[in-house]
């Protein structure tokens, strides 16, 4: 069944893991019917938490599209995850939802998690509502979560629904915009009650708050306002809508996933106040060609689904479609609708609803699907930069390519991690959000791909220099019976600044070595420099002279004098004075101003050089130069220090001498290195 626009509504649900997100989305697919029975996480029976690592971990980890209908209208909810690791997948469910719904608990109240959503969703430019669930467990304290909630955002957090307490438990909800009362039955349904007379005092506090929200959307409900009249239920209704769509209303529901309370008035508000489909600010258009955004992709074994909104026209099966980046026309074949794990075949998808689509051959995640008489991209979406990197490596070796073919499908899927192979220290490097991001990739890759593997820090890539000239003598003689091998050699080797790459150049007079061993010479060097005197690492800027040499007219050959060159390096350079130099990267870190002490010290204890330090929208921006060494866990020991809040990003800038200590140090995990390969 294909919906009109008017009838469809996209949310996604957000906020801090454990909040309760994927029992909220449980709780509507059972009250409105769409399923038969009430999952629960900690049974892994829910439907959006259908992976065997989510089942396992008792987390979300990916976001899962599910919908039902409601009084006409089709909801679809993506669930989206609360952990920061998997924080791509909200970006992902951003592009597509069109309104955001922040799930906290009636323990908490504000917390990070609430905090990031938020500002994902300003910065998203999308409408939000807040849902404090487990309204009913112990310790939960309606009233403080709401204050931290109005205190953190402002006065466009407006109160919805207040709970009617008998001691320390809920008996029911008040709907504030109607001052009517009700209680619920395990299914949701609710019936209406006299509002207890010790409350009222309260309701019309709030009443009162909300109003003050209501007024901020128009200068006529203002002036009514301060003229102290109530405004009437159309006003009401009317002023959510728009308060909603341009973001000057946050409503605040509330109740329990688990025992259906308050869910319903939560639903009356999605279908009654709660944007049409929209795309880049307007509303989607079904008479427009043909369009649609990809904004998920679900790999596995079997292949691949595509999952996509349409912003224009519709998508039918056996309709061909243009992907604009890469100029593919893609055939749509079967397309479906998502309920969890569970794909449901359909003809049609109308405009702005939410689908997939199997077996694409050339779309990934982020690409536009459209008529070819568009062409046109749609905005793609945005990944924050991976910044926690470690060595990946097979537990039984042989099978590096195994795991590069698996990586490779699991990046179909998730495009938050990077994978490169480092030529230099011979490691497969994965790079991700966090360490559960990329301890939940290793579990796949071994319930998936049958391939275990176990992950180390990934070596720095070092380089050597010298900081003296020396001028040394490479001789090389062999005899062996017949034809024997000379070559020799007087080369001047120094520091340059010019480039990292080798200077070679040649000052021969009177032919001591002929010119067509020049490039022998040259190889040689060339070869020798990818191995420093130190540690092994490569040698970067060196100039060498070949000044002076001798040859024999019949023992003399390339390789001969090749040799030579490499003799006279391995002599020259250890009396060169020569050093190890460490890469240092460029740090910005983004932290709320209360942590700016805890950072300023751990940037001391890892060697940092401060290089300034600024504000900009209500973070401090604090900039250091910091070597990369000193880097490997900064982005788990930043999310403890600042307890999720802060982020940053870093950059390799350039290769500075290692202080005597930290040379020595690496010298001596080198040779470990060396000795544990042998």
């Amino acid at each position: 069944m294909s919906y009109a626009i008017k009838s469809i509504r996209n949310i996604c649900l957000m906020g801090h893991g454990g909040n309760g997100k994927t029992s909220l989305a449980e709780s509507i697919l059972f009250m409105t019917g769409a399923t038969d029975r009430l999952g629960k996480v900690v049974d892994g029976t829910t439907v959006s938490d259908f992976d065997s690592e989510e089942i396992r971990r008792k987390i979300s980890i990916a976001d899962s599209a599910m919908f039902c209908e409601y009084n006409g209208v089709k909801i679809n909810i993506i669930d989206t995850p609360g952990y920061f690791d998997f924080s791509g997948e909200v970006s992902q469910a951003l592009r597509v939802a069109d309104a955001g719904i922040i799930v906290c608990s009636a323990k908490d109240g504000l917390n990070v998690g609430a905090e990031k959503a938020w500002k994902m969703l300003c910065e998203a430019k999308k409408p939000r509502a807040i849902f404090i669930a487990k309204t009913d467990e112990e310790n939960a304290n309606y009233d403080k979560a709401f204050a931290s909630l109005r205190d953190k955002f402002g006065v466009s957090v407006c109160p919805m629904v207040a709970p009617i307490m008998e001691g320390e438990k809920i008996k029911g909800l008040i709907e504030v915009s109607t001052k009517k009362a009700f209680t619920f039955d395990s299914k949701g349904k609710r019936t209406e009650i006299p509002v207890p007379e010790n409350m009222k005092a309260e309701v019309a506090k709030l009443y009162n708050t909300l109003a003050e929200g209501v007024a901020e959307t128009s200068e006529e409900l203002m002036d009514k306002f301060f003229g102290g009249e109530d405004f009437t239920p159309a006003e009401m209704s009317a002023a959510f809508g728009e308060g909603l769509r341009d973001c000057s209303i946050c409503p605040v529901f509330c109740g329990s996933a688990y025992t259906a309370l308050g869910v319903s008035l939560l639903l009356d508000a999605i279908v009654n106040y709660f944007p049409y489909p929209q795309e880049g600010g307007e509303i989607v258009k079904d008479s427009a060609p043909s369009s649609a955004i990809i904004y998920k992709t679900v790999s596995d074994q079997y292949g691949k689904f595509s999952l996509f909104k349409v912003v224009s026209g519709k998508i039918t099966n056996e309709m061909t479609l243009v992907n604009p980046r890469t100029g593919t026309s893609e055939k749509i074949g079967h397309i479906y609708v998502m309920q969890g794990k569970k794909n449901i075949e359909v003809n049609e998808i109308g405009c702005g609803d939410l689908g997939a689509v199997s077996k694409l051959s050339d779309s990934k995640t982020g690409d536009t699907l459209c008529n070819h008489s568009l062409n046109k991209a749609l905005p793609g979406i945005a990944y924050i930069t991976p910044c926690y990197s470690m060595a990946i490596s097979p537990k039984i070796k042989g099978q590096e390519d195994k795991i590069a073919a698996g990586l490779t499908r699991l990046a179909e899927e998730d495009l938050t991690f990077k994978i490169f192979n480092n030529a230099e220290t011979h490691q497969m490097v994965v790079s991700g959000a966090g360490d559960i991001h990329l301890d939940v990739l290793c579990s796949k890759l071994k319930n998936k791909f049958g391939v275990e593997v176990e992950l180390s820090p990934a070596r720095v890539p070092y380089r050597e220099r010298i900081r003296n000239k020396v001028r040394v003598n490479g001789r090389h003689k062999k005899q062996s019976g017949g034809h024997g091998q000379f070559g020799d050699v007087w080369i001047e080797f120094g520091p340059q600044s010019e480039t990292e790459d080798l200077i070679f150049e040649e000052h021969v007079f009177g032919g001591s070595v002929p010119k067509n061993f020049f490039p022998a010479v040259e190889k040689g060097l060339r070869e020798s420099i990818g191995r420093g005197v130190l540690a092994g690492y490569p040698v970067v800027f060196l100039k060498a002279t070949l000044v002076d040499g001798s040859y024999h007219p019949v023992d003399s050959s390339e390789m001969a004098f090749k040799t030579a060159a490499s003799l006279a390096y391995k002599a020259g350079l250890p009396t060169a004075n020569p050093v190890i130099l460490e890469p240092i990267g460029y740090l910005k870190v983004f932290i709320p101003d209360t942590y700016m002490g805890d950072i300023m010290s751990d940037l001391s204890k890892r060697r940092g050089n401060p290089m300034g330090m600024s504000a900009a929208d209500g973070m401090q921006i604090v900039e250091a130069e910091v070597p990369m060494a000193e880097m490997s866990s900064y982005a788990i020991d930043l999310r403890s220090m600042t307890h999720g809040r802060g982020s940053f990003t870093f950059e390799f800038v350039r290769y500075e001498d290692a202080p005597a200590m930290i040379q020595q140090k690496i010298i001596e995990d080198t040779k470990a290195l060396a000795a544990e390969a042998e």
